[in-house]
């Protein structure tokens, strides 16, 4: 659990100093949005707000899950981090489709957009988002802690949509297609929908106690059954309790005249060492123990 902590510490460096930048920069793209009557800009400054929100939401979930257990909430409240990353995810959605409808509307009679200025407000989102990306890629775990990577794809959809906005003024700049800025905001909110749909389904997954990704229940039932002494595996549950912590338990029928404690101990190292999960609970029994099966 060591590690754990250490990279939760990592996780809220990351998203305050994103928070900072995100904050900033998504003020001068929403004033100059409305200065250049730019869809795209506007668009971008959307998500800076919708990121600064899940970037606050982010850090505030990393804090409740660093309470302490306690008798009413056994688990703490490590869940809230994989709730801000549904809320996150569906607020994604949420914003990208408005984009999508408002780009579609602007498609039949698009405004004349100020190119220059949207281009170089543009400029300086992305490097902010690109710079709120480092952040979180350099200081916390974007890969394996599904909250930090909600918070992370909010920061990358933003990077799209400036990269968009400045393809956008070039195209109204040099050629005079100003439907290139809704045809351009569609094509990035789509990109974000997808991410968005992936982190939702994911958070879904672990709500529902599904069993973690790169973990093979019928695997895990085989293995056990490999060890000298058992008879039968049943009851065997895998879920997530939040990123990073994955929870395991099972019934292991054993022969008579076993001793069980070894069982245990050897069931206890295999699913450590194989499958890599260090909270298990298992009920060694022998044939004598009756008990109804858990109807799941």
């Amino acid at each position: 659990m060591g590690g754990h902590h250490h990279g939760r510490e990592g996780d809220r460096r990351g998203l305050t100093i994103a928070l900072a930048i995100t904050a900033g920069i998504m003020l001068l793209e929403f004033v100059g949005g409305l200065l250049t009557d730019s869809l795209a800009l506007l668009s971008d400054s959307g998500h800076m707000l919708s990121d600064t929100s899940a970037l606050a939401l982010s850090l505030a979930a990393l804090w409740f899950a660093s309470r302490p257990a306690s008798a009413k909430r056994t688990y703490g409240f490590h869940r809230f981090e994989i709730l801000a990353a549904l809320f996150n995810g569906v607020a994604l959605f949420v914003i990208a489709g408005f984009i999508v409808y408002e780009a579609i509307r602007r498609m039949a009679s698009p405004p004349e957009v100020s190119g220059g200025p949207m281009m170089a407000i543009a400029a300086v989102g992305l490097i902010a988002n690109l710079a709120s990306a480092w952040a979180l890629t350099r200081q916390g775990d974007v890969e394996n802690n599904v909250n930090m990577r909600s918070a992370y794809l909010h920061v990358l959809g933003d990077a799209l949509g400036s990269v968009g906005a400045i393809a956008a003024g070039i195209l109204m700049m040099a050629f005079g297609w100003y439907i290139a800025d809704p045809i351009i905001s569609i094509v990035v909110s789509v990109l974000i929908l997808r991410s968005a749909w992936l982190v939702i389904a994911q958070t879904v997954h672990v709500l529902m106690e599904g069993t973690p990704a790169g973990i093979d229940h019928a695997e895990v039932r085989s293995a056990l059954l490999t060890l000298d002494g058992v008879r039968d595996v049943h009851d065997l549950h895998i879920w997530t309790i939040t990123s990073g912590l994955d929870s395991f338990s099972c019934h292991i029928l054993v022969e008579e005249g076993v001793q069980c404690q070894d069982v245990l101990q050897r069931a206890i190292s295999l699913i450590e060492d194989r499958f890599g999960i260090s909270h298990s609970t298992i009920q060694v029994e022998s044939g004598a123990i009756r008990h109804k099966e858990i109807p799941v």
